[in-house]
């Protein structure tokens, strides 16, 4: 019977999809920082494949260096914990042994955002997209749902580049389906329009794509394009829909400052001036509360999303 990884956690997706890789390639590894049932590989991992997963215990930093290590004898590491810990924490880690020496490390960061919800202010990491896409050779990934994540995954396994990858750990709904194939160099056209673009990334695309739909049945042509890649990011495809409609909102499950939203007023101001709306947490840090009242708080709930678009497509007259 096919699985249908859809029904799943995203953390069980990324565990059986490691079990898969590993199955494919022995020089494919899972380091944890004793985090792995929190990330979903274990018991996956130890129990099916006890060769190929290391948990080095509460040391980030360390398990970066023994993944650029593994890395410079030809394994293939994936490095998982909170976000917090994956990106912030060890950035000096990475940034000298993995991005500088240009070694093949996979990092995930697990729980991005508001997703770390009870965690609070020092768990929920909203920096992960900025800090990571400033690094050079760092690749950039923020899948949107469960076959997304595999297809950008089996990327990752067979491609040789220093990678960070945000996971969210809950189920998410249903966006591609099994043909879907990951390209960091193109975004997703998922809906076309005339008025206004919204563009995504990651955990928000789920809430955009029905608003887009919403929107059009109200009188509003919403154009939307999600980005599973942040760096490198598909430039061209950002300026022609900018060019077609001449207003961009943006939302992401991060800070409005130099992630997605950075991403996209750097490229439109230099190859396409138009008028942008960012869409996330300003400049403040997290605390424990629900996401509904987080995304409240900052205005980047669905209905903000849906104000921002309806708002931008009324200025233009």
């Amino acid at each position: 019977m096919t699985k249908d990884f859809h029904d799943m956690e995203m953390r069980f997706v990324y565990g059986e999809t490691l079990h898969e890789l590993i199955e494919q390639n022995p020089n494919v590894m899972c380091l944890e920082a004793d985090l792995s049932k929190a990330s979903g590989t274990n018991p996956t991992l130890p129990s099916r494949h006890p060769a190929n997963f290391l948990n080095v215990g509460v040391a980030e930093a360390n398990m970066i260096s023994i993944a650029a290590g593994l890395a410079s004898e030809g394994k293939v590491p994936f490095c998982a914990s909170f976000t917090c810990f994956a990106s912030r924490r060890v950035y000096d880690q990475i940034t000298i042994s993995v991005a500088y020496a240009n070694m093949n490390v996979k990092i995930v960061g697990t729980s991005p955002g508001v997703t770390a919800g009870p965690n609070g202010g020092t768990h929920m990491c909203f920096q992960d997209l900025a800090i990571m896409r400033a690094m050079p050779n760092m690749h950039v990934y923020s899948p949107c749902d469960a076959l997304e994540l595999r297809s950008v995954l089996r990327y990752m396994a067979s491609t040789r580049q220093p990678t960070y990858m945000q996971l969210v750990r809950h189920q998410v709904a249903k966006i591609f389906d099994a043909e879907y194939a990951f390209n960091p160099d193109r975004a997703v056209l998922l809906r076309e329009g005339r008025d206004v673009t919204l563009v995504s990334t990651g955990y928000m695309t789920q809430f955009a794509l029905p608003l887009a739909d919403e929107l059009r049945q109200a009188g509003v042509s919403v154009e939307l394009l999600h980005y599973p890649s942040v760096k490198p990011f598909d430039a061209a495809a950002l300026v022609a829909s900018a060019q077609k409609t001449r207003a961009v909102v943006t939302v992401e499950n991060q800070s409005i400052l130099g992630g997605l939203g950075g991403a996209v007023c750097e490229i439109l101001s230099e190859q396409c001036p138009t008028r942008v709306v960012r869409l996330g947490v300003p400049n403040e840090f997290g605390e424990v509360a629900s996401e509904q009242y987080l995304f409240d708080k900052h205005g980047f709930g669905p209905a903000h999303i849906a104000a921002a678009c309806r708002r931008l497509a009324a200025e233009k007259g």
